[in-house]
């Protein structure tokens, strides 16, 4: 298993280095047969009187899929214990879902999608932009279906996931909604059918998470 660290405004000693290894691979251990490799970031704000947080991030690629976890605290090697309790967790929560794709028929999630067209983005929230871009991710987007996108999601820890839906071969973005439940962002194609299985392509679909938990 290939490990790597990465240090922002910190330095990163033997003694880091060591007790990083020491949780990581602990955690990461009884999945070293799905783990390809692992990165570790590590970071501190440039002033600690105004910000104390120092935050561990550890991503690991596991067969096509990426898993990821990040923690922040005011002392760094709490911070690398917690990140380190919560991958392992995201892990084996990987694992199983593995086995029970194996022991299971393939489902689809014909019928869990309500064809409803949302007009309203982001509710009572006020829209921000940043100021510049200050961060670019270049990733590979292998075909996947909306039940492996929405795994995706929750294995990474993020608000959305972008994918390529492989029913219309179109750029997807599913997403945790406020109110509950995950969102489905899809190009408008002028009202007509865009994908297989009846799927609208009205350009926005809603499921909630126990009737994913359901099907899957």
């Amino acid at each position: 298993m290939k490990l790597v660290i990465h240090g922002k405004n910190i330095e990163i000693t033997d003694a880091i280095r060591d007790y990083v290894h020491q949780k990581i691979e602990k955690a990461a251990n009884h999945y070293q047969n799905i783990t390809n490799e692992v990165d570790v970031h590590l970071s501190v704000a440039r002033n600690p009187r105004i910000n104390p947080k120092q935050s561990a991030e550890v991503t690991i690629y596991a067969n096509g899929s990426v898993i990821r976890a990040e923690e922040s605290s005011e002392n760094l090697y709490a911070s690398i214990d917690l990140v380190a309790d919560k991958i392992a967790r995201r892990l084996r929560k990987y694992k199983e879902r593995r086995q029970e794709k194996k022991t299971h028929a393939q489902t689809t999630i014909e019928g869990v999608v309500q064809q409803t067209v949302v007009t309203d983005l982001i509710g009572d929230r006020t829209p921000e932009l940043p100021e510049e871009v200050v961060r670019c991710k270049y990733f590979a987007m292998p075909p996947m279906s909306v039940a492996e996108a929405l795994e995706q999601l929750q294995l990474v820890g993020h608000d959305f996931y972008m994918f390529r839906n492989t029913d219309t071969g179109e750029i997807n973005v599913i997403y945790e909604r406020n109110h509950g439940g995950y969102g489905v962002i899809q190009p408008r194609n002028n009202g007509h059918n865009n994908g297989k299985n009846g799927k609208t392509a009205n350009g926005y679909v809603v499921m909630s998470e126990k009737t994913f938990q359901n099907k899957v």
